[in-house]
């Protein structure tokens, strides 16, 4: 079984930033996508950024340029760098992962959420 506990939400003024980090535990053989979603009220869950075990980046196109996901393998973990946040950014942000268990079968995996809220 592979947890994800993500850390760094909370209020910030518009244009401020923020640093969400998540880190997976458990019996990882190998991790491969780690992304960062989010769901505002009355909205669909929806990608913010992923990156892949070769290092590739896809960002939505409302936050490029803005925020910046990285990965410290040796650590299984990810950040999500949130820089001149809007209130359009306030949601609900989930970490995500998936891979292979020291086992041997893939998983994916959701964190439990961390609520950022972006007002003045």
């Amino acid at each position: 079984q592979v947890q994800l506990v993500e850390s760094g939400g909370g209020l910030v003024q518009p244009g401020g930033s923020l640093t969400l980090s998540c880190a997976a535990s458990g019996s990882i053989s190998r991790l491969y996508t780690m992304g960062w979603y989010r769901q505002a009220p009355g909205k669909q869950r929806e990608l913010v950024a992923l990156t892949t075990s070769g290092s590739n980046t896809k960002y939505a196109d409302s936050v490029k340029g803005r925020f910046t996901i990285s990965r410290d393998n040796a650590k299984n973990t990810e950040y999500l760098q949130m820089n001149t946040l809007k209130r359009e950014d306030t949601a609900v942000y989930y970490c995500n992962a998936a891979g292979l268990t020291s086992e041997g079968p893939a998983f994916g995996s959701w964190g439990q959420g961390t609520q950022v809220t972006v007002s003045p």
